[in-house]
């Protein structure tokens, strides 16, 4: 495995600061939260300034939403000027062309633009929250880029071929090759890798002796069959990937007999929910890259607010059921609160020695510098006992605590058997599923079961179901106001261009009691349909249909005819289709290595061939940790 301190800062080691899943803007509105994520995010950069790495690599999500509010961008510009940009030179040499791979706006990165003082570039991929939408399909990360405080990198333009290209660079003796994959939608992008339809270059020049590293944002953790991706997908001349999306900080690489190369799962820097998987200490991680070994030490964050989560099964104390009141309970429970504020309140006293040292060591003093805890009880009450409503009883807190409306959360232990829809979206059994179902899958369900719902109580036939749970999904996740309406808008304009081209002396109108009248209104919704003036398309059709039982015959050739369109056009909405990229004319003193295409990955020809083992987490894994490239 890598060992801490292992490589030392040389001529020849390449020093990176490693982040994912900052979420700035996170609670912004809330009055005691709201600035915990730009705060975060500049102590992740001045730990690189103060570290003296040649780079920081962030996995994706830098912002909340994709739309991020004028504080958070103001707060990370700030920070990236502040503790980004100066006058230390930076070492890396770059020797690929950054016009096929990047997305600064400008052909170059921004450490070689003679307009700007960069001493550690940022290099980034979007994620699911900040990923691009609307006309041009721009991002947060876009305008960042053509600003020249970050480069963007790892864009995909067309999902359904999407072809990695890596950013080379050499310092010293060591090359570097990395390569970058911002998030796409785990669904499509699973089938785009069964189907061999993702491909990875590698450079042509002294093959073998570059350190391959990947940036990749997609779920790790297999929930479905299909919404994952597992890592023997990835090609197996990776030497590291740093894995984007999941929050859990895993503080250590985690070898991948299979693949070959070490996995490093590092978490969100700041928790944006109240979940198991936000519980362990936020870090970040500095990596040591000298030829092709590599060592890796991770880095505590001290401005993370502390949080404390426990699981208490009211069956399993003192109280009895039935016997018990209701006040016995709420007694109870503000106890084991009062008890984990203890534990939050020392837990970062040992974190912050500082505080202590200052205050002569007596721990009374420093509460008013300790910020207020994040407290999650999770109580599962079955059995009968009485429980309090969860505003008024967190809100006996205030003053206390940073989540004053939700301290607590209840639930009963599910017994019956689940719903089949459960059981078809998922491999697990149903005793699985009562333990292993996240809150947030849960939702995901109940959210695609209330929009098929409401399309079978409407008339919204030809809005594809499957997309539509998409833009509701991008409204709620990424507070995305437009994007029911731009998806709506841009069926409509589909489906209109496909009436519009139906030929109307040719339909079968023959038999039908009032035939010149059947096909007078369809030739006025037609028109109505050019002039934008149609707005009851299902009124004037049964009109015209109330003489004749054939007609809904033609409706339905219409309607499927519909729906190969759809079908074929969902895939590739709002996508940038991939245009030749000309290279750059301007001279360099390195000549671009020659690149070709790689596929090592073993891709099957049918979903039935294909049965993955599931994704070894920090549970299942056992705790063996990465062996790195130096055999230690």
């Amino acid at each position: 495995m890598p060992l801490v301190g292992r490589i030392k800062n040389g001529p020849d080691t390449i020093r990176i600061l490693l982040t994912t899943d900052n979420h700035v803007g996170c609670f912004e509105n809330d009055p005691i939260r709201g600035n915990d994520g730009w705060k975060t995010f500049d102590e992740i950069t001045q730990i690189a300034k103060d570290q003296d790495v040649d780079m920081l690599v962030q996995g994706g999500d830098l912002f909340h939403i994709n739309k991020p509010t004028k504080k958070s961008m103001y707060y990370v510009m700030k920070s990236l000027r502040s503790n980004c940009m100066g006058s230390k030179a930076c070492q890396l040499e770059l020797l690929s062309d950054p016009s096929t791979t990047m997305f600064n706006g400008v052909d170059e990165v921004n450490y070689e633009d003679p307009n700007l003082n960069i001493s550690i570039p940022v290099f980034a991929i979007s994620g699911n929250h900040d990923d691009a939408t609307g006309d041009g399909l721009l991002s947060a990360l876009d305008v960042l880029a053509v600003s020249g405080l970050v480069n963007y990198f790892g864009k995909v333009k067309d999902c359904e071929s999407i072809t990695v290209k890596p950013i080379l660079f050499e310092k010293g003796g060591t090359k570097l090759a990395l390569y970058g994959m911002s998030n796409v939608r785990d669904e499509r992008l699973h089938r785009l890798f069964r189907d061999g339809k993702v491909k990875f270059e590698r450079p042509g020049v002294d093959t073998d002796q570059w350190f391959n590293f990947l940036v990749i944002h997609q779920n790790h953790a297999m929930h479905t069959f299909n919404s994952c991706i597992p890592e023997n997908f990835l090609p197996h001349f990776l030497d590291f990937v740093l894995w984007g999306h999941e929050h859990e900080c895993i503080p250590y690489p985690v070898h991948n007999p299979e693949t070959s190369f070490d996995v490093l799962q590092a978490g969100s820097s700041i928790a944006t929910s109240l979940s198991e998987g936000e519980s362990p200490d936020k870090k970040v991680f500095i990596m040591n890259i000298k030829g092709r070994d590599y060592s890796l030490e991770p880095i505590e964050l001290k401005t993370v607010r502390p949080f404390v989560l426990r699981e208490i099964v009211l069956q399993k104390t003192d109280l009895v059921p039935g016997t018990a009141s209701k006040a016995d309970v709420i007694a109870f429970l503000t106890n084991e609160v009062e008890k984990a504020i203890e534990v939050a309140k020392n837990t970062y006293l040992l974190s912050h020695p500082e505080l202590t040292a200052s205050n002569g060591g007596d721990h009374n003093d420093d509460t008013q510098n300790i910020p207020l805890p994040l407290i999650r009880l999770r109580v599962e009450y079955s059995g009968g006992f009485e429980i309090e409503n969860v505003r008024r009883f967190s809100n006996q807190f205030v003053g206390r605590i940073a989540n004053v409306n939700d301290v607590v959360q209840f639930y009963k232990k599910k017994t019956q058997q689940q719903p089949e829809i459960l059981r078809k979206k998922t491999k697990f059994s149903d005793d699985m599923v009562d333990e292993s179902l996240s809150e947030k899958n849960t939702t995901e369900l109940a959210l695609q079961d209330i929009v098929s719902d409401f399309l079978k109580q409407t008339q919204l036939t030809l809005i594809p179901e499957a997309g539509l749970n998409e833009a509701v999904k991008k409204y709620v996740d990424n507070d995305d106001k437009y994007s029911l309406n731009q998806y709506i808008n841009s069926e409509i304009k589909k489906e209109t261009k496909m009436l519009l081209g139906v030929d109307i002396d040719d339909q079968e109108f023959h038999g039908i009691e009032d035939e010149k009248h059947t096909r007078n209104v369809f030739k006025q919704i037609l028109l109505q349909l050019k002039e934008g003036t149609y707005t009851q398309m299902n009124l004037d059709a049964e009109t015209a249909a109330k003489g004749s039982k054939t007609k809904g015959k033609t409706n339905r050739k219409t309607a499927s005819k519909s729906n190969e369109i759809v079908l074929h056009a969902s895939d590739s909405e709002n996508v940038l289709h991939n245009s030749s990229a000309s290279r750059s004319s301007h001279a360099r003193s390195v000549p671009h290595p020659v690149t070709y295409a790689e596929d090592e990955n073993e891709i099957l020809t049918s979903e039935e061939e294909y049965d993955p083992e599931p994704v070894k987490t920090r549970g299942t894994r056992g705790g063996r940790q990465g062996k790195g490239r130096n055999g230690m």
